[in-house]
């Protein structure tokens, strides 16, 4: 029988298809947005205005509810769904939609009230690497993206409605939805607002982010009845597992904030440089690991509430093998063609070749730890199905703490090498990143009593195998010929792929032949 099952890998593996696919096209459209943005604006005091009120409106979103909610959320509406208590789970629904929507307004009209406060103190303690613009343009415009906070936050609990009944299109397009607001903004509203299009196109931005996933939640035929349901123990159960991710989101924030710090003390444009590469390396995450996460957790969830444990072990070494197959590549790849990539698509007027060079060099040390992200992010999930978020925080806060020791120390080391010091920030995290997810994949090995640890190697082994062809093909052809930028990249990428795909089909990886399957019933042939 194949490696891959039809279900509930196959069911995995059709659904990250699926997210990955729009978070193709959610990446094109924030490119778009990025582009446009910049055209109409600038570098302005106006624009810095606009992204230190966005700022503001993120971190509150991402502390109250962010990926908090959907960690807590869809493991336990899953699981009544699973055990056909479907009544309970639209109540459980009902009560979270309710106390979001309360507690996300309150907290948006409190900082409404103490705006003023809020930026002259708040928003340079968090983010002292941002000009804050014009102080009554910042609170201003802050005040009108408070509304986004509430709407992202209703906005994330559909999200994980419909990710819980295996609806994954709608949900993985919205944020590209967010990004064509914002662009109506800049290109239909009239010039004559200034930076107020901006703030007005991402508020519209964030109702179609809302908006568009309801033709999905109305084929569910669930009924939301306006509760508290503090009485409910999923309500309360919920709570408990929100709480540690939300202490979680608040660590990473003050990683962060020491990070930039200590990058504000190296070279000038030593955090433009981090962020940028930082950027570049989170795309191929976003595309690769969270779209695994995100279509494998419902599964997970669904498979730890029915007690199939022999059915999670496997479902879960199916999705690791398949990051270790996409992301060992995209690691090497982005690592080769990382100096090509970053001049043909910045360097120009004031990003120069010294620019491109330091933001290469921090882009090496992050592309290092890729895969390591991207496991992470499915050994997360699966902790998240067995309704247990203090272990990923727990560990996630120690190695937070490591990141920091870890950033002193490299940059300290590479300086006294002769090396751009702020390659040590990226490194410090690759490394730190890779440690956690080692411990909890021993943690969640141990939890389960096995992963199907050769099934998981033999990915590992066959992927390396595979990635060192495709370097030394990438190598040999950036090194043969002298070719404009465009053409090393995408000549680049497309040898590498197909020498990686040849090894592996060489290889006899099981995978390869569900994808030779897949794409000859899509074209018609038996």
């Amino acid at each position: 029988m194949s490696e891959i099952q039809r279900s509930p890998l196959h069911q995995i593996a059709r659904a990250a298809g699926t997210v990955m696919s729009a978070y193709i096209l959610v990446q094109i459209a924030g490119l778009v947005r990025g582009i446009l943005i910049y055209r109409a604006f600038g570098t302005s005091s106006e624009l810095d205005s606009f992204n230190a009120a966005n700022r503001v409106a993120e971190l509150l979103f991402n502390l109250m509810a962010g990926g908090a909610l959907g960690s807590a959320f869809i493991p336990t509406f899953t699981g009544l769904l699973a055990k056909e208590n479907r009544q309970r789970a639209w109540q459980l629904a009902s009560a979270i939609a309710t106390l979001l929507f309360l507690v996300l307004s309150a907290i948006c009209l409190g900082v409404f009230l103490f705006a003023p406060q809020v930026v002259r103190h708040g928003l340079f303690i968090l983010s002292p690497e941002r000009s804050i613009g014009q102080e009554s343009l910042t609170i201003a415009l802050l005040r009108l993206l408070l509304p986004t906070v509430v709407i992202f936050g209703l906005s994330g609990l559909v999200m994980g409605i419909l990710n819980a009944h295996q609806r994954f299109w709608l949900p993985a397009l919205a944020p590209a939805m967010y990004s064509l607001g914002q662009i109506g903004g800049v290109l239909f509203l009239p010039t004559s607002m200034g930076i107020y299009r901006l703030a007005v196109g991402a508020l519209i931005g964030s109702l179609l982010h809302l908006l568009i996933q309801f033709p999905d939640l109305l084929k569910l035929g669930g009924r939301f009845t306006p509760m508290l349901g503090v009485d409910m123990p999923e309500v309360r159960e919920v709570g408990k597992l929100m709480a540690p991710r939300v202490l979680g989101a608040a660590v990473v924030q003050i990683n962060f904030i020491v990070n930039t710090i200590l990058a504000l003390s190296l070279a000038e444009g030593s955090v433009s440089a981090v962020t940028l590469a930082f950027t570049w390396m989170l795309m191929p995450q976003a595309i690769i690991a969270q779209s695994v996460a995100i279509a494998a957790l419902p599964t997970f969830s669904t498979q730890a509430a029915l007690g199939k444990w022999d059915e999670l072990r496997s479902a879960l070494a199916g999705a690791l093998r398949g990051v270790l197959f996409l992301s060992l590549p995209a690691a090497v790849g982005l690592i080769l063609i990382r100096t090509p990539l970053i001049r043909l698509l910045y360097e120009s007027g004031s990003f120069t070749a010294q620019s491109t060079k330091m933001v290469t060099w921090a882009l090496l040390w992050y592309a290092v730890g890729l895969p390591a992200h991207c496991l992470l992010e499915v050994i997360v999930r699966a902790f998240y199905a067995l309704h247990d978020t203090r272990t990923p925080v727990g560990v996630g806060v120690v190695a937070m703490g490591l990141n920091i020791a870890l950033s002193f120390f490299f940059t300290a080391l590479f300086a006294h090498m002769g090396w751009m010091p702020h390659g040590g920030l990226a490194l410090a995290n690759s490394l730190a990143t890779l440690l956690e997810m080692l411990t909890l994949l021993v943690l969640l090995r141990k939890r389960l009593h096995g992963l199907e640890g050769q099934r998981v190697l033999g990915a590992l082994t066959s992927a390396s195998v595979g990635a060192l062809a495709l370097s030394g093909g990438i190598v040999l052809f950036l090194n043969t010929i002298p070719l404009p930028d465009i053409l090393q990249v995408g000549g680049s990428a497309f040898l590498g792929l197909g020498i990686y795909g040849i090894v592996l089909v060489f290889l006899k990886v099981p995978e390869t032949q569900v994808l030779r399957q897949f794409i000859q019933r899509k074209i018609g042939f038996s």
